[in-house]
Order: C-alpha cells, then sequence, then structure tokens
C-alpha cells in the first residue's frame, strides 16, 4: 500500500487533535498513513497529548518545538520528517475535514506536483477572510501566482517537491511562495470548510503583518522596482513643476511663494524617503537574520516509536 504522510501544526489543539487523528485513520484505509505532528510552542496540555499519542502509535511522529515559530516555520519542520510519496497539510482544529484528504491525494497521483483546496463557502471570521483577499492579491502581483488559484493551508505536496522546497533554511519561510518557485504544475479542487469545533483563530494582525513581509522580503524585489518607479515618477514631475513655476513667475512678477505648497510638498517627498529608507532596512535587517544564523525553527524532542521513542 501506498504511503501518504499528514503533517499537522499544533498550536493550542489539545482538545482536538486526539480525535483529529482517530478521525484521519477512519477515513483513509485504502493506504497507509504516517501522521507528523508539530507543536508550535502550545500554551496548553498539547505536548502532553502528542507525546501520548506518538508513544501509543506506530503511526505518529511527534516533532516539539521550544517556542512559537509561526505556521509556516513548523509546517517546514513537519515536512522534514515526512517519508510518504503525498504529503497533506491540514490544521488542527477540524476546518479542514479528514473526509476531503483524499480528494487532494487522487489529484496529485494524477500528476500534479501541488494540489489547493478552495472553498465554496468559508467558514473564516470576516478578518481572516479579508486577510485571505489580501493575501490572494499581493500573491499574485509578488510571486507570480495565477489569478484564478487560490493559495489555502490544506494541500497535498509531492515528496519530489517536498525535498526541493526543505532545502530552504532562511529564518523566514513562506511554503506557497517556495511551491511557486519549485513548480507551475499545480491544481485545485474544491473542498468542504467546516466550522471550527474548539477555540478562536490563533490568526491575528500581527501575525497577518508578519506574513505579508515574509512574502514581499523573502521572495521578491519588486517593492523596490515600485519604490524606483515612484522616485522617478517623483523627479519627473518635479521637473515640470519646476518648468511651470519659471514661466509662471515670469508671466506674473507679483506673485506670491506658497508657503503651504512648499510645506506639503516637503512632507510628501520626506515621507516617501523614510518609507524606503524603512523599506531597504527591513531587507538589510532580514539578510542579517540570514547569515548570522538564525534558526527556521528548533526542536525540543521527536518522540516516535519507529525511531526509538
Amino acid at each position: 500500500m501506498t504511503l501518504i504522510s499528514l503533517v499537522i501544526p499544533v498550536y493550542n489543539g489539545a482538545g482536538t487533535i486526539e480525535r483529529l487523528c482517530h478521525a484521519i485513520r477512519s477515513e483513509i484505509r485504502e493506504y497507509r498513513i504516517e501522521i507528523v505532528l508539530v507543536n508550535d510552542g502550545s500554551r496548553d496540555d498539547s505536548d502532553a497529548v502528542c507525546t501520548r499519542l506518538a508513544t501509543e502509535s506506530d503511526d505518529i511522529v511527534f516533532v516539539s518545538l521550544r517556542k512559537n515559530f509561526g505556521e509556516h516555520n513548523a509546517v517546514m519542520c513537519g515536512l522534514n520528517y515526512v517519508t510518504g510519496e503525498v504529503a497533506v497539510i491540514l490544521d488542527d482544529d477540524f476546518q479542514n475535514p479528514p473526509s476531503e484528504i483524499l480528494k487532494l491525494v487522487k489529484m496529485a497521483e494524477g500528476g500534479f506536483d501541488v494540489v489547493y483546496s478552495k472553498y465554496e463557502h468559508k467558514q473564516h471570521h470576516w478578518f481572516r477572510n479579508a486577510g485571505s483577499r489580501l493575501n490572494d492579491a499581493f500573491a499574485t502581483w509578488l510571486l507570480g501566482k495565477p489569478r484564478n488559484l487560490y493559495l489555502s493551508s490544506f494541500k497535498a505536496i509531492r515528496l519530489e517537491v517536498i525535498r526541493e522546497i526543505i532545502k530552504y533554511r532562511g529564518p523566514f519561510p513562506y511554503v506557497d511562495g517556495l511551491l511557486l518557485r519549485v513548480t507551475n504544475n499545480i491544481g485545485s479542487t474544491y473542498v468542504e470548510h467546516a466550522r471550527r469545533e474548539e477555540g478562536r483563530s490563533n490568526y491575528t494582525l500581527k501575525k497577518l503583518i508578519s506574513l505579508y513581509l515574509n512574502m514581499f522580503l523573502n521572495f521578491s524585489i519588486k517593492p523596490l522596482r515600485l519604490f524606483t518607479m515612484t522616485g522617478f515618477a517623483l523627479f519627473t514631475l518635479g521637473i515640470v513643476l519646476s518648468i511651470y513655476f519659471i514661466i509662471d513667475k515670469i508671466l506674473n512678477p507679483d506673485m506670491q511663494i506658497g508657503w503651504t505648497s512648499i510645506i506639503v510638498t516637503i512632507l510628501i517627498f520626506n515621507g516617501i524617503q523614510l518609507m524606503f529608507s524603512g523599506l531597504i532596512g527591513e531587507y538589510l535587517g532580514k539578510n542579517y537574520l540570514d547569515q548570522n544564523g538564525t534558526p527556521q525553527w528548533v526542536v525540543k524532542k521527536v518522540v516516535a516509536k519507529q525511531i526509538g521513542g
């Protein structure tokens, strides 16, 4: 039987993760499975629950991180432990129903390198949905993502593609950006999106901003090109306005100099310069953290029967 892997980043999922593992086993019977649980610095009893599950089960590998590194870092960590021909990434809260996993697996086996899920009706909070739409627009512009492709966290990836993307060792991974770098053989299929069974979404404004900065600064230089174009446009505008003011002064020698327009112009240009300087600083800062060996994740322990518990 073919082996498939399930990668589940766990954050405060003590109340759902055991039931989720049982549900996966009950839904997937025509394949052998391995479940890779990655505890991303949970504040509840997730560590203890996952440790017990991995100790009692032959098909679970549990990786516990020393602190919260973020969802994409946890996923990248989990992908380093998969051995199945196809790996499916899903959340720990049942919003990605186990009954839909095989839809993604079958399409991946049919020839796609990556298969994303998409939803007729999303059950996320409006804030998360708004963030997803913004993420989609940015990814289309920055990464060259096809416009009709929805980048969901629930996806299947073939093992040979996983082996390529885990070569990335920078401290700020963006999984979808890495996938778009590696392949354009990408499919998608409609799946059910269920309501969250317990707790609330861990996505905050801070985490969304951090994700967007990772996309901006680690996977595209288009923001720099945008500022270059903006600078050129403002330079051209300045030349045109200078010529206009000179001609106007010649034609109207008694015209008073407009202090208001001068102050506004100074504020606008200084603001643009500061934003550009800040952008350069972000690029340099990210590069510095990368070069000085900032870890993508740090493993506290690995528990699995097949590697000695």
